[in-house]
């Protein structure tokens, strides 16, 4: 990913803030024969206390654990996208200008540790969690364990330590502040490519501005960018 200062992420707790709201991810490495490899998976944040590095968890079908040799020890990238969108030169009310896409987005270099049975199911029934927790009638693997523990062979669940990330986060920061917040109407209302998570992004990088009322330069952990 090309290194921009203006767009660089440089605050940990944002990045975490990305996985735990986007947790689907592609999980990135190179096969014995040299081939690029990926799967697309959801991924957990674990809570690690503050000044450790990130951990995440996650699982993939068999065989793809093979594929990706999780047990060898090298180092695979997670990509975690978040909000994203067209943006239109008609929403800037200004010439030139071209258009863009807009997107926030986070690449985590990682070690990977390959997880037992227990530890695999223990994931899965932790992402269900995650994501039922909101249905009005939640679904949990307990209500279907002898069907849940018999597919749960069929997966094979993995810790990714973090070794060093990149975080991007395109949002107009080059366009004057009037700009963007047309930029920023039109994501939340166009009827062809309104984004309203992508527009909420944006309203708070405007907030992160220096100069404004409720936002200031962004503070935090740094050297998490290449």
């Amino acid at each position: 990913m090309i290194h921009t200062t203006d767009y660089a992420i440089e605050d940990e707790a944002r990045v975490r803030d990305l996985v735990r709201t986007h947790g689907w991810a592609t999980l990135v490495a190179v096969a014995d024969d040299g081939a690029p490899i990926a799967s697309h998976l959801p991924v957990l944040l674990e809570e690690t206390p503050e000044g450790e590095p990130m951990s995440l968890l996650g699982h993939v079908g068999r065989p793809d654990e093979v594929l990706h040799r999780l047990d060898s020890g090298r180092e695979s990238l997670l990509i975690v996208q978040g909000p994203h969108g067209y943006v239109s030169p008609g929403w800037y009310d200004m010439t030139p200008a071209v258009p863009t896409w807009n997107y926030v987005v986070v690449h985590l270099y990682c070690t990977v540790e390959l997880l037992g049975p227990g530890e695999s199911y223990a994931i899965l029934s932790d992402t269900v969690d995650r994501y039922e927790s909101v249905m009005p009638d939640p679904v949990r693997l307990p209500q279907v364990e002898e069907y849940a523990r018999r597919i749960a062979k069929g997966a094979a669940g993995f810790r990714l330590r973090v070794t060093r990330w990149q975080g991007k986060a395109k949002l107009s920061q080059d366009k004057p502040r009037a700009v963007a917040e047309r930029v920023v109407a039109a994501l939340e209302s166009d009827p062809h490519y309104a984004q309203p998570a992508l527009a909420a992004e944006m309203r708070a990088e405007l907030d992160r501005r220096p100069g404004s009322v409720t936002g200031g330069v962004t503070g935090g952990l740094t050297g998490g960018v290449a």
